[in-house]
């Protein structure tokens, strides 16, 4: 018991959730029904912290982006020009794009929020965050992405960006959430995913035609702020 204990502090929340139960456990903080009071803490804590920000973009993008990348730059001056026009930028508290989207928030006066993730390697909570909030559960993170945000932006990454991607464009096509706009900041970076699913899905017809116009492609930090706040206006 003693052994499968120290196991288990080696491991994260998630993992310990989507695992399968063994009979060995018999301390009820390891078992299912005691994680979903753990959930509800995470969704409550998050709600509370949240409640009374002005409405926010999130930004995602990978962590290994460094700040000489060009694409770090822009996301400090996304980050900044959103500050400006009144909007919360939030974004997974990490370091790379989510450390310059917070960056330029944070430097220009604004609300700038990091919703950090337990992970099995350490991510420390980049510096540039008037809002710091620790999840174990990345799908109570997820809630917070969308429920707080108006619009996505989204700098190249990798698998984590991806995810976010397309589960932004699963519940604005599934009408789970309202259309809001959803920026693929670098045309060269996204160019090629852009052009399989018009080539692709659209032509072997799993997405529909107009589909391709939930996303918003741009190379400039000016365009994406003002596909935001067009957003609002309408």
């Amino acid at each position: 018991m003693a052994k499968n204990k120290r196991r288990r502090n080696d491991v994260t929340a998630d993992q310990q959730l989507l695992e399968i139960p063994t009979k060995a456990e018999q301390d009820f903080t390891q078992t299912d029904p005691w994680r979903i009071f753990k959930i509800m803490g995470e969704f409550v804590d998050g709600f509370d912290d949240l409640a009374r920000i002005p409405p926010g973009v999130s930004i995602f993008g990978s962590a290994r982006i460094q700040p000489d990348n060009e694409y770090y730059q822009a996301a400090v001056e996304t980050g900044r020009l959103l500050a400006k026009a009144g909007y919360a930028v939030i974004t997974g508290g990490g370091p790379g794009i989510m450390e310059a989207g917070n960056k330029g928030a944070y430097e220009a006066g604004g609300i700038s929020i990091g919703c950090n993730i337990e992970l099995p390697f350490e991510q420390v909570p980049n510096p540039y965050q008037t809002i710091s909030i620790t999840f174990n559960y990345f799908f109570v993170r997820k809630v917070m992405f969308v429920k707080y945000a108006v619009a996505f932006i989204i700098f190249p990454g990798g698998f984590g960006t991806m995810d976010e991607l397309f589960e932004a464009l699963t519940l604005i096509q599934t009408r789970k959430i309202r259309n809001f706009p959803v920026v693929l900041f670098g045309s060269q970076y996204w160019g090629g995913l852009v052009q399989w699913i018009k080539e692709t899905m659209i032509g072997q017809a799993t997405i529909s035609p107009e589909d391709i116009d939930l996303l918003v492609v741009t190379d400039s930090p000016e365009e994406a702020v003002d596909a935001v706040i067009r957003s609002q206006e309408m």
